[in-house]
């Protein structure tokens, strides 16, 4: 995507020195580019709205228009190795759709234990329904329902489609000629992807794609619980361990690495966590609704990671406030991704 020329691609205050002889010169700069108010017309394409966006002011508009320049930027870079991050909980959202487009265009996916449930759930049939945030949690308990934010789920459609879901692909995986006994979390979905056949399937993609999906915190959810039932019969066991290990082989074989990373906790930690080692990434997009002053990582500006040497000073990055179910379709459909 082309856009205006912005010299500096990063949420960092711009820094100036400032004295009576650069004051002009310095005023000029600021002042370089002008707003331009939006014209919409009938039948226009996102990728015809998001370049007018190029030029307006506001809240969160700018932010998004240069995280999708730095993704652009990232994307066209033959050098860069490049991250995914997500949470599981968009996974049911039906943004499921987007992720899986996305797939190819990433080396490897890194994100949390409730993604590998809700693919599977949807995978074998699972069936998720628009909700509301207002309700009445004892009256959904009563009827069986959870309630995911504004999804509801019957039980069934998720704990018993997950547990004959995992149960079918696991046993192949144990009588298969191929069996090892000790799997990282990254080789087990592999082979859970393998044996999908959902090509709407995040794990499924992944395997097509050879791309891989680590996944740090897999014993946390369903699908981790059902691991742990399995080994207590079968004889297997889950290397985390050794994820960890090529993790840091990729940081150190990759001289230049990007991301873009949707929501917070240990699937963005895990992305800049291993990529200070590289002496941090290169390019970087994080799209959170989390608040810097809550304490959490989720809401940490991309800016404080440089302080951390997990994001280089002179990367191209963004933090971007906004809600992805919103962001992320068009961020991907002006980027051509499909």
């Amino acid at each position: 995507m082309k856009g205006v020329n912005k010299k500096n691609l990063s949420e960092d205050a711009v820094k100036y020195e400032v004295n009576k002889k650069d004051r002009s010169k310095i005023a000029k700069q600021l002042l370089e580019i002008e707003v331009k108010d939006i014209r919409l017309k009938k039948d226009m394409k996102v990728s015809e709205l998001i370049s007018q966006m190029d030029y307006i002011g506001g809240f969160s508009a700018q932010h998004m228009v240069n995280g999708i320049h730095i993704l652009s930027n990232m994307f066209n870079d033959k050098k860069c190795y490049k991250f995914l991050s997500f949470p599981a909980d968009l996974v049911s959202t039906g943004l499921r759709g987007v992720l899986v487009s996305m797939v190819k265009h990433f080396d490897a996916i890194i994100t949390t234990g409730g993604t590998l449930d809700h693919d599977l759930a949807r995978a074998y049939g699972g069936r998720y329904s628009l909700g509301t945030f207002n309700t009445d949690d004892a009256m959904m308990h009563e009827l069986g329902i959870y309630r995911e934010g504004n999804v509801f789920i019957k039980n069934e459609e998720y704990g018993q489609r997950v547990e004959d879901a995992f149960n079918e692909i696991m046993n192949d995986i144990y009588t298969s000629k191929d069996y090892k006994k000790e799997y990282s979390p990254s080789e087990l979905i592999y082979e859970f992807g393998k044996r999908m056949k959902d090509e709407k399937s995040i794990m499924r993609q992944a395997y097509l794609h050879n791309v891989k999906i680590f996944n740090p915190g897999i014993v946390d959810g369903a699908f981790g619980t059902q691991l742990t039932l399995f080994s207590q019969d079968h004889d297997f066991k889950l290397n985390v361990l050794k994820d960890e290990l090529e993790l840091s082989n990729i940081a150190f074989d990759n001289s230049v690495t990007g991301a873009l990373m949707i929501g917070g906790g240990i699937s963005k930690h895990h992305v800049i966590w291993w990529n200070q080692f590289k002496d941090g990434l290169d390019y970087a997009v994080y799209i959170t609704t989390a608040t810097q002053f809550d304490g959490s990582l989720s809401g940490a500006r991309l800016s404080e990671a440089v302080s951390w040497g997990k994001i280089r000073e002179k990367a191209q990055y963004m933090t971007i406030d906004g809600d992805a179910t919103i962001l992320l379709p068009f961020m991907m459909s002006a980027l051509n991704i499909e």
